[in-house]
Order: structure tokens, then sequence, then C-alpha cells
């Protein structure tokens, strides 16, 4: 789609800049959260994993065996620098290629908002599809909704985000039980975090 190689060839120019401009301690209680909810050794999925840091790093860090997926060589390059104990993988999360009751947690951080808010529900069902039973999902967006450009670090950026209530829904739809769902602030940003469970 137009609106995906746009986000990819943004990402691609400015990853560098990007990942150097990062606060990359300003969720470590919510990873921590994540990593302590979880069996030793759980596999992880880092859906939109971008330089590897900070979800792959502090999940790999902790025993973990993460795979990361993203759409952006230069971002896919910065993660296996970064986070050489983890895997990374070149794969657009609207089109999963992993076997069903794959992994144990899909983390989806800070990369939602980029994809049109219309393939949001079919993301979340195929979250659903690669969860072992009981598994941990974990996906923050926007905390309002919201669908547009604007530039970012110079080049075009997609936000594209349902209201909150209806992320949540959706989640209840495609068969997740929630565990918690609220806005939180970290770093001086504001985003909807929802944490559920495969029923």
């Amino acid at each position: 789609m137009a609106e995906g190689n746009t986000v990819k060839s943004s990402w691609d120019k400015i990853g560098r800049r990007y990942h150097a401009s990062r606060d990359v301690h300003k969720i470590d209680a919510e990873l921590r959260r994540i990593a302590e909810s979880l069996p030793a050794g759980a596999a992880v999925l880092d859906a939109g994993s971008g330089a590897g840091v900070p979800v792959a790093a502090y999940l790999a860090g902790a025993g973990m065996k993460v795979t990361g997926i993203d759409v952006s060589d230069t971002m896919l390059e910065l993660a296996r620098r970064n986070v050489p104990g983890a895997t990374f993988l070149k794969q657009d999360m609207t089109r999963l290629e992993f076997p069903d009751g794959a992994f144990d947690a899909v983390v989806c951080l800070y990369t939602l908002w980029h994809i049109p808010r219309a393939e949001h529900e079919g993301i979340l069902v195929a979250f659903h599809r690669v969860l072992k039973p009981g598994g941990l999902l974990v996906v923050n967006t926007g905390a309002r909704g919201f669908d547009g450009w604007s530039s970012f670090f110079g080049e075009p950026m997609l936000w594209s985000n349902h209201e909150p209530a209806e992320t949540t829904g959706m989640a209840r739809r495609a068969g997740f039980s929630i565990e918690q769902e609220g806005n939180l602030e970290r770093g001086g940003e504001l985003q909807f975090w929802l944490f559920g469970r495969k029923a």
C-alpha cells in the first residue's frame, strides 16, 4: 500500500537520527512488568521492533527468546547490531508469517499508529492467532483518535489511531481478556496502553 511504502521510506531515512534521540529508559517499568509476568525463556514477538531498543534489548537481557519484525532495513540493521541475542526479520505485521501459537507474548509499542487504523483490528486478530493460550498482549496507541500525516524528523509520517475505547473493543472482539487499559504518560508523552491475555 502507498502509506506503508512512504512510512518504510521515511524510517529508512531517519532511523539512525531517531534512535540516537530516544530516551530508552522511559518505559523500563512496563518492560519489567512484561518480563516478570512471563515464564523463563518465553518466546516474545516484538512487532515493530525498530532499532531493538528498548523492547528487544530489555526482554532478551531478561532471558526471553525475542523475535523482532520490522519493515525498515535501516532499523533492522540497527537492531541486529544493538541486540545480537535476538532474531530480527523483515516482515509486515499486517501479514504475519508465523505459525499459530508460536509466542508467549506479543509486544507492539510505538508502532501501531504508523499503520492505517483500518488495519488495526486485523492485526490484533493476527496477534491472537500467533499467541499461545493465555499469551500476553501489550500494545500502545495514541491517547485520542487521529488519522493524518505530519513531518517527523523532516520526513512524512503517518499517525493513525482509533479512540482508545474502540481499540479496547477490537482487542476484546479478537479474543483477548483485558488486564489493564488506560492512558500513561512516559517521557512527557501520553499514550494509550493495553495489557491483555489470549482468552
